[in-house]
């Protein structure tokens, strides 16, 4: 999926998705205002989920305005972050941050997460007990 398109493919929609990047993210970003859990997918496509709590994000609009930047960020990304699945979780004042400095800072921790699995990934394997 080279397009910066973003169907339902590239999206984690079941709960069980959602549980198996939650009991195995090996690699993660935070930051104040986010945090991001991710782990390989075995596909040759990144997908992406989201928790925007209303808790972190009181008003719906400002929780529809962070979801689209997110999507955005991540479809712009989406081919340095290819085989990973993807939650993006918000945390409070998040939604007081202007658009730039999310897209920054999404930028930012798209490319530690991006980096993280690429070292993973070079380091060798030791299947011995």
């Amino acid at each position: 999926m080279s397009s910066y398109a973003f169907p339902k493919a590239l999206r984690l929609l079941k709960s069980t998705d959602f549980q198996v990047v939650f009991a195995n993210a090996p690699f993660r970003a935070s930051q104040q205002h986010l945090l991001i859990l991710s782990r390989a997918n075995g596909l040759d496509h990144a997908r992406l989920g989201l928790i925007i709590a209303k808790k972190n994000i009181r008003l719906a609009v400002n929780r529809n305005y962070v979801k689209r930047r997110i999507r955005e960020s991540f479809r712009m990304h989406q081919q340095q972050l290819q085989g990973l699945d993807v939650i993006v979780l918000a945390r409070r004042g998040l939604d007081e941050c202007d658009g730039s400095s999310i897209e920054k800072m999404l930028s930012k921790q798209w490319q530690r997460i991006a980096r993280k699995r690429d070292q993973a990934a070079a380091q060798p394997q030791d299947d011995t007990p």
